[in-house]
């Protein structure tokens, strides 16, 4: 019998585990001991967190960050054919969305491997959810343009793609430019627009705020290094 692969969600921030994900999570990660992971001192950290007596010299931890190789990787499921299940674990979150173990995952099914996600918090539906905006009709848009020209066609284009579709458009920023966006989407947007910014979610500074573009003119939030989520509606 083939071993199993866990999307095993992290939290979004220095919060107790178990105050975001349910007792299940800590449950499989007191059973597994091989976990694919993007940095090995924070899944560690996590994994101590989560649960305090399990043995870390006994976890075999396989990385998956921007220097891991195509080859090397191919071999991370090798030992779910010996009937051992990994875990998947995210940076943030849960694994696989708008996360590099989105390949982990295609490569489990491509190999009969049964796929267990684990419920935890999401970054991008939780905004969504707490936007009061178009929850039956949206789309993640991940990061926008760098370049100042192409950034405000992207926002003009999600805009008038929001309005034809009825649709809510979400994107996220590297947190040190979050200010830079939020000073471009003012700049590009139709005043009457509306403009959810989520950040910080489920840490003890959450923000989360929809008003109009007009409305927002005013308004400068602290979003400086802090993960945020932006979502748009016409």
């Amino acid at each position: 019998m083939l071993g199993k692969l866990y999307l095993i969600p992290t939290t979004l921030g220095d919060t107790e585990p178990l105050e975001v994900m349910p007792l299940s999570v800590k449950k499989v990660v007191e059973q597994i001991d091989y976990y694919i992971v993007e940095n090995e001192k924070s899944a560690r950290r996590f994994i101590k967190k989560i649960s305090p007596k399990k043995s870390q010299p006994s976890l075999q931890i396989m990385l998956l960050d921007k220097y891991a190789e195509e080859l090397e990787t191919r071999t991370y499921l090798d030992v779910c054919k010996q009937g051992i299940n990994v875990g998947l674990l995210s940076e943030a979150g849960v694994p696989a969305i708008a996360d590099p173990g989105a390949s982990i995952v295609k490569m489990a099914h491509q190999n009969n491997i049964q796929v267990v996600p684990l419920v935890g918090p999401s970054s991008i539906l939780m905004a969504m959810m707490s936007s009061g905006m178009n929850g039956q009709n949206f789309a993640f848009n991940g990061y926008l343009p760098i370049d100042k020209a192409e950034r405000k066609k992207a926002i003009k284009d999600l805009e008038k793609l929001s309005k034809d579709k009825g649709q809510s458009q979400i994107f996220i920023e590297t947190p040190y430019r979050n200010e830079k966006m939020f000073a471009d989407l003012k700049a590009a947007l139709t005043p009457t627009t509306s403009l959810c910014i989520a950040s910080d979610i489920t840490l003890s500074t959450e923000y989360i705020k929809t008003m109009l573009v007009s409305e927002w003119k005013h308004q400068q939030p602290d979003l400086h290094k802090k993960p945020a989520i932006f979502i748009i509606q016409k």
